[in-house]
């Protein structure tokens, strides 16, 4: 399994983080005005009702009168009206800034996921990308949105009803908010406690998606190999853990909710207690202390919704790190800018710069290793003539695939330099010599749709008659013209209805559909049977006529015809010539190859 090397995040608030963020509020610049807007409007509206009920009590229940109650009540009426259709205003541009910010967030990552190297993939669960485009993106645009919303909300309602009390009593309005600071002390001390927690809970989060992928994508063979019970048991330890983060999170959240009305409950008390003082000196009037104590409430019910935005942005600043580590990653790969001027990028290519690809490919003095201590290729040397079919034999790890990488500039050398058609292929664009591959994997990968939307997939401007013409190339036209739908014929997830030699046929057709000028076929015929194989045979043999060609080969037989064959061992060629060379030589090839063909044989007599 692959396993992203997560980076461990340490600072207890990072605001560049933060201000990496908000490039994806630009564009809803005049949302948050509007939005301000409406705070400022609810803030004063919320603020001036308990001034109207002050005004209630000292002139009509004070005066013992009801003379200009009509106005009040009129007053009081529309006030409210403000209130809910403020209220409905926001929420709905609120709701449209966290869908844009989330739609924006994962268009960025989905991106940079199409630009990133092969050696990305490598070492990154796909799980843990899952994780960032859902989850964690989620979390952000929803923080982002309705986190700003009640931060402005609240500090506007702050604000105002900071200005009225001081203008009203100074002295008790500095009583009522003795306890502001201690609040920020309390706010500072769990913020890291949060953060901290936070970021184990979505690590592990990115674990569980793993899992839950692994257990879909691999039901087939958890079942074969009757491994249930200990995938339970392995999925339970992991959200065990999950359940044990998240309890601990929880607590700590709850442990700083309650501290926040607690010291809001003192603010209010303190009002109540002098202003009750006051009221009996007669220094304030009754309706100025119930002024206080409604003050004293909603000065701190805002600051209790800042300090549940204050822990959420915790938790969404451990899914930002996340998502942003991806974005902010640089592939390993990349074009220079002069190249890039000349030739275009993976999205604005200037294919009429583009030089036609011969397909001479020569790897000069070529050193290649995944890890340091673990060499591949040293000093490695191969001359390839345009138009050769090059088949590639030898065991398990030798080094054939990662050959068939470099020439395909998947990955590149870490000294030496890969010529193709005389040039270093560095000073060419990666899109120029990926647009002149064909590449047949050993399992094929169908996308949902129909066959003609998987022939096309790398060629969407492609007519019918071109699908078809590339479907016979093939031998596939026949088995889908089988079909009820024929080529508009739904594949299935994966390509999950049709067969392993049927998805094989079509993903050779959609390598074809191009007319690339190299060609790769990476143990194509290995998971097919007999018959399939003598069609994948007859269609090589039509197919890499012209083009330059590697052929990663299991099954010998499938070879017999490449104009050369490299037996690789441990990064160094030991044999090269064709297959009657070879055979006649009795080396290594010999062995291979009669060892295989008895076995064959003796399956075929034992099938019988």
């Amino acid at each position: 399994m692959n396993v992203h090397e997560e980076k461990d995040f340490s600072k207890n608030y990072d605001f560049a983080i933060w201000k990496n963020l908000l490039q994806y509020l630009k564009p809803y610049k005049k949302n948050f005005l509007v939005l301000a807007c409406y705070m400022i409007i609810l803030a004063v509206t919320d603020a001036g009702i308990p001034l109207l009920t002050k005004y209630a009590i000292d002139e009509f229940i004070g005066k013992n009168t009801l003379e200009g109650f009509p106005y009040f009540v009129a007053i009081y009426a529309v006030a409210v009206l403000i209130i809910s259709g403020v209220v409905y205003l926001f929420i709905k541009e609120a709701g449209k800034i966290e869908a844009g910010v989330t739609y924006s967030l994962r268009q960025k990552g989905f991106k940079k996921l199409q630009e990133l190297s092969f050696s990305y993939f490598d070492k990154t669960a796909v799980g843990w990308l899952m994780a960032r485009m859902t989850s964690d993106t989620s979390r952000i645009g929803e923080i982002l949105s309705w986190g700003l919303v009640d931060f402005m909300w609240g500090t506007s309602m702050m604000i105002v009803i900071s200005i009225v009390m001081f203008t009203v009593s100074v002295k008790l309005a500095l009583i009522t908010l003795t306890v502001v600071p201690f609040l920020a002390i309390v706010s500072i001390f769990f913020q890291k406690k949060i953060l901290r927690v936070s970021r184990k809970v979505r690590k592990i989060n990115s674990k569980i998606t793993g899992a839950f992928n692994e257990g879909i994508t691999g039901a087939k063979t958890t079942k074969t190999l009757v491994r249930e019970e200990e995938n339970l048991t392995e999925f339970q330890e992991i959200t065990n853990e999950m359940k044990r983060k998240s309890v601990r999170s929880a607590i700590i959240s709850s442990l700083y909710m309650p501290l926040v009305l607690c010291m809001g409950s003192v603010g209010m008390a303190l009002a109540l207690g002098f202003g009750g003082s006051g009221v009996i000196a007669k220094t304030i009037t009754y309706g100025t202390l119930v002024l206080f104590v409604n003050y004293a409430v909603q000065f701190y019910e805002p600051i209790r919704e800042m300090a549940r935005i204050f822990a959420e942005l915790q938790v969404a600043q451990a899914s930002a790190e996340r998502l942003l580590s991806m974005i902010d990653t640089e592939p390993d790969i990349v074009d220079s800018a002069e190249i890039i001027e000349k030739y275009g990028d993976s999205v604005h290519a200037k294919r009429e710069n583009w030089e036609e690809l011969v397909g001479d490919i020569e790897f000069e003095d070529v050193t290649f290793y995944y890890k340091e201590d673990e060499m591949i290729l040293k000093n490695f040397d191969l001359k390839i003539k345009a138009g050769q079919t090059i088949a590639l034999v030898g065991e398990t790890g030798s080094g054939k695939s990662t050959i068939v990488n470099l020439a395909c500039r998947f990955y590149e050398p870490k000294e030496g330099k890969i010529l193709i058609d005389g040039v270093d292929y560095k000073e060419r664009s990666q899109l120029w010599l990926h647009s002149n591959i064909g590449y047949v994997l050993q399992t094929p990968h169908l996308f949902s749709g129909t066959i003609k939307d998987n022939i096309a997939y790398g060629l969407l401007e492609a007519s019918e008659l071109d699908i078809i013409r590339a479907s016979k190339l093939v031998n596939a036209h026949d088995f889908i013209m089988k079909f009820e739908n024929g080529y508009d014929t739904e594949v299935g997830e994966g390509g999950a209805k049709l067969s392993t030699g049927e998805k094989q046929l079509i993903s050779f057709a959609r390598a074809i559909l191009s007319n690339p000028k190299l060609f790769i076929l990476d143990e194509a015929t290995s998971s097919v049977d007999t018959e399939t194989e003598l069609m994948i045979q007859e269609a090589i043999q039509k197919v890499l006529s012209g083009r330059t060609s590697f052929i990663i080969a299991h099954r010998l037989s499938t070879i017999r015809s490449a104009d050369r064959i490299l037996v690789i061992e441990k990064g160094i060629i030991i044999e090269d010539g064709t297959h009657d060379e070879l055979m006649s030589q009795k080396g290594h090839y010999y062995s291979l190859y009669t060892n295989q063909f008895i076995d064959e044989k003796e399956m075929e007599i034992i099938n019988k």
